[in-house]
């Protein structure tokens, strides 16, 4: 038999793989109560925990299993389980498909159906199938800021030569993040010879844009002196503000400035009447100035 017709009945009798169709998301949170909260922390955040609570269901199958939210796990893996049986879920991953909050689901499934202590194994496309909004209970984030990545070590796991080495580059990565209680969803940052004020608005991107606009023909879209509004972003449906910041001022001095910015945002979103020639020139303005993430 020629080795042409040997590769043909090969071919033949391995079963085909079923293509699995990627779908787009525009709006991957829409529906969780802190919308906004888990965009920050899957784009702006680098290093944070919150605990998730099970649907009843996924707990009458899997038992009341504890679940932590982070935002980013070792290797940029997409979960892992701990001999405990306790899960981590990874906010930024490697690979992805084109619905954020189904590959999320799916990662905790697969976390969950995992024997504790194992290496997790998550297919980089789901497929359909079940959405964070269908496996959890929802409510607000009960969010931890972190100054490194300790919280993802067993006890004494550190004691380790190469695990220490290996925390050791993954701390060096992050930059001073402080969570501001000023606004939900708005980060304090410091980055080389700079830092930055960014907030992820819960609103619509046309009424978000609008009122912004308002703020910027008006002159008050700056948090103050010697600060910048810099730009802003798209991140899964929802725009972020971003204002350059002197650096020698520490997070704490920003709560009142962005305090009385979210108020001054809030009256301009109110207003329903078309925008005048200034604010739309403003809005043309915004649009050309938006950041490119990461």
């Amino acid at each position: 038999m020629s080795k042409r017709r040997k590769s043909q009945r090969a071919a033949e009798a391995t079963p085909k793989r079923e293509k699995v169709r990627d779908v787009f998301v525009p709006r991957p949170f829409e529906g969780l109560t802190d919308e906004p909260e888990w965009i920050a922390l899957r784009e702006l955040v680098p290093a944070a925990s919150a605990p998730l609570r099970l649907a009843p269901a996924l707990v009458e199958e899997y038992g009341d299993r504890q679940v932590t939210l982070a935002t980013v796990l070792p290797m940029a893996a997409p979960a892992m389980i701990k001999p405990d049986g306790q899960v981590f879920v990874g906010l930024q991953r490697h690979q992805q498909s084109g619905d954020v909050s189904r590959d999320l689901a799916d990662a905790l499934i697969c976390a969950l159906r995992t024997e504790p202590g194992r290496s997790v194994s998550v297919p980089p496309l789901p497929g359909p199938g079940p959405r964070l909004q269908d496996i959890l209970v929802d409510g607000p984030l009960e969010i931890t800021m972190h100054d490194g990545f300790e919280f993802w070590l067993d006890p004494g796991a550190a004691d380790d030569a190469t695990v220490q080495a290996s925390l050791e580059r993954a701390n060096a990565a992050i930059y001073p993040t402080v969570r501001l209680a000023a606004a939900r969803a708005a980060y304090w940052c410091q980055v080389p010879e700079k830092a930055h004020v960014r907030w992820v608005l819960p609103d619509d991107e046309d009424a978000a844009l609008d009122a912004l606009a308002r703020l910027s023909a008006a002159g008050t879209l700056t948090l103050g002196a010697d600060t910048r509004f810099a730009g802003m972003f798209r991140a899964h449906g929802r725009l972020a503000p971003v204002w350059d910041l002197p650096e020698d001022v520490p997070a704490a001095d920003w709560e009142e400035p962005v305090t009385e910015f979210a108020k001054r945002y809030a009256e301009a979103l109110e207003d329903r009447e078309p925008l005048d020639a200034a604010a739309r020139r403003a809005r043309q303005g915004l649009l050309g100035r938006q950041l490119t993430l990461r």
